[in-house]
């Protein structure tokens, strides 16, 4: 009777610790994404590629400003107001929609004059900044023109570039990629060795061009809105880099 029992429960242990083991692998294999994931790559090469394209921008982006100078901060506030919705009008009668215009800043500063050591409160300047977006380019230079002739003394633009950045960023980015494994199979060659997978990537990139600078006419006493700026296009360059690292064996 002793001798069933035990052998019986020896037999029912062995049973559980097998299910057990079994279960417990399960859930080793459950946790891993891949085969061979958590396993560090004891061979690797680094290589990194470069990418750019060029392509024409369809965006043109300026900020110009209105001041006004008076004895009052309400006259000051006043001025700019007035100076603001008439540039604003001519704006909406280009064409340009209300959400491609936006107020970039505004402040109201003291004026004073100094005489001998005594300071004077002379007047109050108020100056409002306003971003806008063109999205024909061909019209910038209309559109910068015609907001000077409104009473505009500032202009700092216009910017180049993409309404969707995204797209040649991309295409540089496959050129990049591209580039590195174009390097990384030609040095596997050389060594004798072969690709198995990527073990890391990282990436930098954007290059976009700086503003082109054009000088408000009515800044100078010279007047201004008479004739349009000549703004071209051309080309924008988008640059990528990557730097890409492979399993070897």
């Amino acid at each position: 009777m002793n001798t069933f029992f035990e052998g019986g429960l020896g037999k029912t242990l062995v049973i559980i610790g097998i299910v057990f083991l079994a279960v417990a692998s399960v859930g080793q294999l459950m946790g891993l994404r891949y085969i061979g994931a958590g396993v560090a790559a004891a061979n690797t090469i680094s290589v990194s590629g470069h990418g750019e394209v060029e392509a024409t921008p369809d965006i043109a982006t300026f900020t110009f400003s209105v001041v006004s100078d008076k004895a009052t901060v309400k006259a000051a506030q006043d001025g700019a107001t007035a100076k603001q919705n008439a540039v604003d009008a001519y704006l909406k009668d280009a064409g340009i929609a209300d959400k491609d215009i936006q107020t970039s800043g505004y402040s109201v500063y003291p004026q004073y004059d100094y005489n001998n050591g005594t300071q004077t409160l002379r007047a109050y300047e108020v100056r409002q900044s306003t971003t806008v977006k063109v999205r024909d380019v061909s019209k910038a230079g209309d559109v910068l023109a015609g907001v000077v002739g409104k009473g505009v003394t500032e202009v700092n633009g216009p910017t180049l570039t993409f309404d969707d950045p995204s797209a040649p960023q991309k295409d540089a980015r496959a050129k990049a990629i591209a580039d590195a494994k174009a390097k990384a199979e030609v040095l596997a060659q050389q060594l004798g060795v072969s690709i198995v997978r990527v073990t890391s990537f990282s990436e930098s990139g954007g290059g976009m061009p700086g503003p082109i600078p054009y000088a408000a006419k009515a800044a100078y006493g010279m007047g201004g809105g008479d004739s349009s700026a000549n703004i071209s296009a051309g080309q924008n360059k988008v640059t990528d880099d990557v730097s890409i690292t492979y399993e070897i064996k």
